[in-house]
């Protein structure tokens, strides 16, 4: 995984109004913490940021008034309607420093024939892996797989370097027999007989 550097100003003034200014200026609100130091509040290029969350547990390497801080997304607030960033919470780390996060879940192959449907049942998987090496999402193959199969958390092979987090025994995917639905004629023969 690679770092994408940002620059971070840190942020005097608090409060929805101050909020608020740094948006409109393409400034996103921000809290560093971890590692037992105080949180920092900075603020952060809009679009240079939302570029760089697009890829799941990105590393962002921040330069706070000429210091190198390595973090990750920990929480990301959007706007319910447009979807522009509001605030971001970032976790510190360190490099060899190992952290818990949650990769995408993502199937590949077809299915066996018949009109089975593949139920995600867990989308992300949680891990603990390197900071500096976590990985985009994990890839489990469902080819041939028949109705009534399922596949666990502890069948899925993880990137070198990762551990699993999430219960061993959890169901991830799962594969369901295509309901057929009731002709019309049977439909209506069964209500007229209830009536």
């Amino acid at each position: 995984m690679s770092e994408v550097k940002i620059a971070a100003a840190v942020r005097t003034e608090f409060g929805k109004g101050a909020a608020r200014a740094i948006r409109r200026a393409s400034q996103v609100p921000a809290v560093v913490y971890g590692h037992g130091s105080e949180p920092a509040h900075v603020t952060l290029p809009a679009h240079e940021l939302a570029l760089a969350l697009r890829t799941p547990n990105v590393l962002l390497s921040l330069d706070v008034d000429g210091k190198n801080e390595l973090a990750i997304p920990k929480a990301v607030q959007r706007d319910a309607i447009k979807g522009f960033l509001v605030h971001v919470d970032l976790l510190l780390v360190k490099r060899g420093e190992k952290v818990t996060v949650e990769i995408p879940v993502q199937a590949e192959g077809e299915l066996a024939a018949g009109g089975n449907l593949l139920e995600h049942v867990l989308s992300t998987l949680s891990i603990e892996a390197e900071a500096t090496h976590i990985p985009e999402a994990v890839t489990v193959s469902v080819e041939g797989l028949e109705a009534g199969a399922s596949i666990l958390a502890k069948d899925i092979t993880l990137p070198k370097g990762s551990s699993l987090v999430t219960d061993a025994d959890a169901v991830v995917l799962q594969v369901l027999a295509a309901q057929a639905e009731e002709p019309a004629a049977e439909a209506e023969a069964t209500e007229g007989e209830e009536a």
